[in-house]
Order: C-alpha cells, then structure tokens, then sequence
C-alpha cells in the first residue's frame, strides 16, 4: 500500500494506518458519491423552458436507508476505534524501561532516573529536547507539564497525548526500529510553540547501556519509579 505518512515504528502503529486508511477510503468513496450524484442531478434538472416544478412527499424506504446505513457505519467505526484506543491508552503492559518527559514554553525535558534508580530524586538525569530510549523495548513515560497544556506528538510512532498542567498522565510505547524521530508539539501553546521541537532517539540495547552508563542513568523499575 502506497503511504504519505512516515514509516511507521511503533508496535501500534500498523493498527493505527489500517484504521486511517479504512476512514479515508471509506469518506473518499462517499465524497465520489456524492459528488456524481451532485452532477446527474444538475444535468438531468436543469432549467428548461417547457419544464414544470413538481411537488413530491419524498420517499420514505430511501430516506430510512441513508440514515441507517450511516449509522451502523459509524458504529461499527466506534466499536473498532474504541479498541485501538484501549490498548494504547488505557491498558498499559509492564515496562522494560521507566522514565518522566515535562513539558514547558518551549522545550521538553526528558528525566531519567539517576544512580538511586528512582524518578523524582535529587540525582536525577534531565535532558533538554532528547529522549532517549532502547529499541524493541516498552518504555513507560509520565508526562507532566509545568505551564500550559502542550501535545506530545511522534508522527512516526502514531503516537500523540497532550500533557496537562497539575496531571500525571502515563503513556507507553514499544519503538521497532533505531533511529531519531521528531517530537513537535501538537498544541499551540504561546509564541514560541513553532520551535517547540523534540528528538526521539531509539538506539539498539547495547548501545542504549553504554550511553546510559555515560550518563550516569540508572535503570528503573516499575517499583522504583514510583518511590
């Protein structure tokens, strides 16, 4: 199938293009409709001088049909949507790794948790605009804001949430693929929101180990980060 979107990188990133195209199909194919009939309609009831308006009830079978059928699509459409959406935002998985991305005017700040392996210490490690992460692993984030209401966005994990001041919101992901991936923000959120911009970096575990042994970042569980 033939993409304008980026690849897609996420363990739920495939459930998410096959119910985008399916919408997109499925609307394109009601605008063609609809556009066709638009045009028989303005050629066959054109003005014609020796033509007379007619008055009709309507028909009542074809207008149970149009209303019906629109609304089992939209159902249906509901009920598929709706499971996506459990198993990305509500059923989150244990966690490989655990770490804290906040959001500010402008930048995101990425925390990991230092030598004690605990998030929210003194000795924790933050980063301006990076995060950085293990490939093939399921990362655990809690998202914070400190000012205004700001959206965090992977384009090519399929992946958005908005970071919300006074909430700890948690979100997870499993990227399949190494590589840096841009983290805009999807929120105008003041004037500086156009160079609000953030960097995923997904690295093989090996590599992943020794830049957090650089960094002095120590590995957390889903224990600790919340001690």
């Amino acid at each position: 199938m033939m993409s304008w979107l980026p690849e897609g990188v996420s363990t739920f990133a495939p459930e998410i293009d096959r119910l985008f195209y399916g919408i997109y199909y499925l609307t394109g194919a009601v605008f063609l409709a609809v556009q066709l009939t638009l045009l028989v309609f303005v050629v066959r009831y054109r003005y014609r001088p020796d033509r007379r308006a007619e008055y009709t009830h309507g028909n009542t079978t074809l207008e149970i049909v149009w209303t019906v059928v629109p609304a089992i699509i939209l159902v249906v459409l509901a009920l598929v949507s709706r499971a996506t959406w459990a198993n990305i935002k509500e059923r989150i998985p244990p966690s490989d790794f655990e770490m804290g991305v906040t959001a500010k005017q402008f930048n995101w700040e990425a925390h990991y948790a230092g030598p004690d392996g605990k998030i929210g210490t003194d000795d924790d490690v933050v980063m301006d605009n990076d995060v950085t992460v293990p490939v093939n692993k399921t990362i655990r984030v809690v998202l914070r804001s400190k000012d205004v209401i700001h959206s965090f966005f992977v384009p090519s994990m399929r992946f958005k949430q908005d970071a919300v001041p006074g909430h700890e919101i948690p979100i997870w992901f499993k990227v399949t693929k190494p590589g840096k991936y841009e983290i805009p923000c999807a929120e105008l959120c003041g004037f500086g929101h156009s160079g609000m911009r953030g960097w995923l970096h997904v690295l093989p575990q090996e590599e992943f180990e020794a830049w957090a042994k650089e960094h002095k970042i120590g590995s957390t569980t889903p224990a600790a980060a919340h001690g």
